[in-house]
């Protein structure tokens, strides 16, 4: 591998680009705003603030499609899911 690309695979980890992108891709196609460019703006702010602490961090999935999504999983309530479950 050249160097060159070495290094830009680098760039890329240390900065987890590949997993922003992949993120702010999945809310663009989630949300399908009439106006995509000032929806990823407002996205990377508010990414910004949550890291800061100062706002949330956008997500798919909030705490009741987890707590949904979990009671599916855990059919006899009993408040665990085994890790084959999980998988």
């Amino acid at each position: 591998m050249a160097a060159g690309e070495q290094e830009s695979r680098e760039y890329l980890r240390r900065h987890r680009l590949p997993e922003l992108l992949h993120r702010l891709g999945t809310l663009l196609l989630f949300h399908r705003p009439e106006r995509p460019r000032e929806f990823l703006i407002q996205t990377l702010e508010r990414v910004k603030a949550g890291r800061r602490a100062e706002g949330e961090y956008p997500e798919l999935m909030d705490e009741a499609n987890l707590e949904a999504m979990f009671s599916l999983l855990d059919v006899l309530d009993q408040g665990y899911i085994r890790p084959a479950q999980y998988r």
